[in-house]
């Protein structure tokens, strides 16, 4: 089974940056969409980011300008840089692949937490 290695989080205060970082599969890496969730108790999980092999990038409204996406294909691993953080934007947060044209993510992390405090 296909896994996914996140690594980052931790706790920061509001204005601070934080950087996620998720090994993907190098066989298949080339050929996925790779993305950031986040939740919150209580709340479904969102789409934070994503990034297509071509490097097309999309983000959630609330992230726009603050968060940036990025693939880094010599080491086969995704990078979420988190900055001007907010309260809101604290959560569990997880990395997540699928094929290209599929509407269902296979493959997600264990999740990492981050704590953004006022």
């Amino acid at each position: 089974q296909v896994q996914l290695v996140e690594t980052g989080g931790g706790s920061v205060q509001a204005g601070g940056s934080l950087r996620l970082s998720c090994a993907a599969p190098r066989r298949t890496f080339g050929r996925i969409v790779m993305s950031w969730f986040r939740q919150t108790p209580g709340k479904q999980r969102e789409l934070v980011a994503s990034i297509a092999p071509s490097g097309t990038r999309n983000y959630e409204d609330s992230v726009k300008g603050r968060f940036t996406i990025s693939r880094e294909n010599a080491k086969y691993s995704v990078s979420l840089q988190m900055n001007s953080l907010k309260t809101e934007d604290t959560a569990v947060y997880y990395c997540a692949a699928k094929a290209i044209g599929d509407a269902i993510y296979n493959y997600w992390g264990q999740g990492t937490q981050v704590t953004v405090s006022s």
